[in-house]
Order: structure tokens, then C-alpha cells, then sequence
């Protein structure tokens, strides 16, 4: 079971990579791009949402079987918070979260705004 949790694990840093990183690996990509969009707006509803994450639950699971304390709270709180921001709140490292989620929106935006405009020019 520490092979599961470990590799959920990996699947969760995975997955955070691709809603931080996903508008620069899927462009021109549409089927991916799909998927990006769906994985911001699912990571908005995590961040601000009551709903724990459900890799983080499978996380917690595994770690349990396998004789583990399981931590509390969120992934990133857990793993982000202590080693890359100890001091800052909460509140910030979701702030934080949602604006990346809504930059990486815009990215999306602005593209759709751009091919718009090719296909009708004035």
C-alpha cells in the first residue's frame, strides 16, 4: 500500500502541474486544452469549495493501509505549506491557487480572442 500511496502521490503533483503549467503545454492542442479547462475550474472548486480533493483522500486511504498517519486538511496545505510557504495563511495559499486557475483562464481567453479575430477580420 506505501507503492499506491506513493504513487498517488505522484499523480497529485502531476495533476497540480498541469493546472499551474497546462495553457503553455496545450496549445494547439484542443483535446488537452479541454481537459486543462476542465482540471482549472475543478481545482477553483477545490481551493474555495468545502469538497476535499479526491486525490488527496485516495492519498490519505493508501497511507492508512499501509500503517501511515494520514495528514488532515488539503495537499497543498500539507506539502506546500510546510515546506515552501511555513509562515503565510491559508487564506493566501488559496488566493494564491485561484489566481493561477484564473490567469491560466485568461491564456484561454486570449486565444479564443485571437482566433476570433483571424477568422473574422474587420
Amino acid at each position: 500500500m506505501t507503492a499506491a500511496a506513493i504513487l498517488t502521490l505522484l499523480i497529485h503533483l502531476v495533476w497540480i502541474g498541469l493546472v499551474i503549467f497546462g495553457a503553455i503545454w496545450t496549445r494547439r492542442r484542443p483535446v488537452w486544452s479541454t481537459v486543462h479547462i476542465f482540471a482549472l475550474i475543478w481545482g477553483i472548486v477545490v481551493e474555495v469549495g468545502p469538497w476535499p480533493c479526491p486525490l488527496t483522500l485516495a492519498e490519505n486511504y493508501f497511507e492508512a493501509r499501509a500503517g501511515v498517519v494520514p495528514y488532515h486538511g488539503g495537499f497543498l496545505l500539507h506539502y506546500l505549506d510546510a515546506i515552501v510557504y511555513p509562515n503565510v495563511p491559508d487564506w493566501l495559499l488559496t488566493l494564491v491557487g485561484v489566481a493561477v486557475c484564473g490567469f491560466n483562464l485568461g491564456v484561454y481567453l486570449w486565444r479564443l480572442r485571437c482566433r476570433l479575430r483571424q477568422a473574422n477580420p474587420s
